[in-house]
Parts: structure tokens; sequence; C-alpha cells
């Protein structure tokens, strides 16, 4: 039975650890290259189409983004809460060293200290093979030790009949178990109820049942995450061209 989303809202921007919300409830990050469709994803899950504005600017998001979804995984069941964190894209390379180095540990600070971070989301899309910097991303998660469920977006602008070759590729690409690259389309509204799911999973600590990919790390991971760059307003989510 599909998860049912009861409310959505935009917690807090922030660029430092003092800014994260307190307390102890769940959360999921999605992070992937600046023009993946991140924002469309989230607007997909969260059912709200403005949730996180879709631009034709590469990098907009240029701090952590905080969400705090209410669902049910069943019409009986009471509502859980799960926070969604929107990470900037990475890999959109036109920005100062300096802002860079500051984005890049602000990022990373947060994959790597955040308790209550139960999964991050990599966003690849699906069209085509993954980028080296998909796979910096996939290394330095996995070595922060972090549960990683890999989603492959943009699948409905293939032929329904190369969709399946194409997350095979993904996966083999990635090196992921066979079957655990959730395919998805904004678009079509596909992928949302299967990606769901894992992140309920998650949520509830079933990790043996949400397929997601767990490497444990030995030391501190490097340093990979290239920020991206441009001009940010407000305090909403505001990401990446070409975004289904």
């Amino acid at each position: 039975m599909p998860i049912q989303v009861v409310s959505t809202e935009f917690l807090k921007t922030a660029t430092k650890p003092a800014d994260w919300p307190r307390g102890d409830f769940p959360e999921v990050a999605f992070v992937g290259r600046s023009n993946v469709g991140k924002s469309s994803m989230l607007n997909a899950l969260t059912k709200k189409r403005k949730l996180a504005r879709v631009s034709n600017t590469p990098g907009r998001t240029r701090a952590l983004q905080f969400f705090e979804v209410r669902y049910r995984s069943s019409p009986a069941a009471r509502p859980r809460v799960l926070r969604f964190c929107d990470l900037p894209g990475y890999g959109y390379a036109k920005v100062s060293k300096d802002e860079r180095t500051k984005w890049t540990a602000m990022i990373d600070d947060y994959l790597r200290e955040r308790p209550p971070l139960r999964a991050v989301v990599l966003i690849v899309d699906g069209r085509h093979p993954p980028m080296e910097s998909d796979l910096d991303a996939l290394r330095f998660l996995t070595e922060a030790g972090r549960v990683v469920v890999v989603a492959a977006t943009k699948m409905d602008k293939l032929a329904r009949t190369k969709r399946g070759a194409a997350l095979k590729q993904v996966e083999k690409d990635l090196s992921l178990p066979k079957g655990t690259a959730v395919p998805f389309s904004a678009e079509e509204g596909t992928g949302a109820d299967a990606l769901w799911l894992r992140l309920h999973a998650l949520a509830t600590a079933a990790q043996a049942e949400a397929g997601g990919v767990v490497v444990e790390g030995e030391g501190a991971p490097e340093e990979c995450f290239d920020s991206p760059a441009a001009e940010g307003d407000g305090d909403v989510a505001d990401d990446e061209a070409e975004e289904v």
C-alpha cells in the first residue's frame, strides 16, 4: 500500500551545525549533480509541486534545506515524522575556490556528523552512465558509513523498452547489488512509492528490508563534493535546470 503524505513543511536553511534542526526525528538527505532532478524528486515525494523550486540555473541551492514530512505507512497507522535535507548539488564548478571550500566543508560536516541521518538518496541521471563525480559521491558516502539508496531519475526520457537495461547499467557502473537502484520519473509519477517504502523502512530502522547499500568506512573519508555556484534567494530550495 502506498505511503500517504499527511503534511509537509519547510523547516529552515542551515549552513553550520548550530543551525541544524533539533530533535531526534529520523532524517534522509538527498544529493546529486546540480541538474539531476533533485527538486522535482522532492516535490514528487511530498506531493507538493512548489516545495522545492525548480530553477533554470544549475546550482542555486547554496545551503542545507530542511523539510519535515508527516506520513502514514497505512490508512490506520499513526502519522510518523521524517525529515528531508536537500543538499547543494555537486559538479557545477562556476564558483570561487573560497566558496567551494566553504560549501564542501558544510556538506561534509553534515554527512559525517548528523546523528539522526538514517540514509542518503544519491540521485543519478538514468539516461547516462554515472559520471566521475557520482562515483566520488558514492565512495565518500560509503566510506562515511552511510546507508545509500541510489535513485535513477529522468527515466521518462527513455523508451520503455530501454529502461530496464539503463537501470542495470547504472547498477553495474556503481557496483550495486542487482535490483537496488530505484527507477524514478517525476514527470510520470513513477518510482515515488518504491522510494518511499525504502525510506520508511530505513526510518523505522528496518535496514535489512530497505535495500540500501551499507559499507562501513575505515578512518575519515576524503572530501569529494564539489559544491555548486549561483545566486541564491530566500529560504527554500531553488535547484536545478532541466529538472524532470
